[in-house]
């Protein structure tokens, strides 16, 4: 199984970046959920984003909610999160997850442990003027 996340990079405040997140080995258009996860410098892992298989349901952080977007494209076997209107404090290494989330309810999701299911290396978002 991996899965491998790109579209990182610097980018100045109010920016937009759009991440890619491209899975194999398992049946990505199966699995329940995938979610991004970032680790800002010197914190831990924070959920971000959640959508489940058929894409019916998405949810996000507070932090974040209005100006990212999740979406997959299960032909492709991709998840992608859409990053609009950066701020500085969504710099982060951002890491693709299947399915990162012990569970999901409409206040969010909780988020799971990073030996569970399967993490990518994680890509870098860096917000900076």
């Amino acid at each position: 199984v991996q899965l491998v996340e790109s579209g990182g990079g610097l980018v100045q405040p109010g920016g937009s970046l759009r991440l890619s997140c491209a899975a194999s080995g398992f049946t990505f258009s199966k699995y329940p959920m995938m979610s991004w996860v970032r680790q800002a410098p010197g914190k831990g892992l924070e959920w971000v984003a959640t959508l489940l298989s058929d894409g019916s349901s998405s949810y996000y952080a507070d932090s974040v909610k209005g100006r990212f977007t999740i979406s997959r494209d299960n032909a492709r076997g991709t998840l992608y999160l859409q990053m609009n209107s950066l701020k500085f404090e969504d710099t982060a290494l951002y890491y693709c997850a299947a399915p990162g989330v012990r569970y999901c309810s409409g206040g969010g999701c909780s988020l799971g442990s990073a030996n569970a299911g399967y993490w990518g290396q994680g890509t870098q978002v860096t917000v900076s003027s």
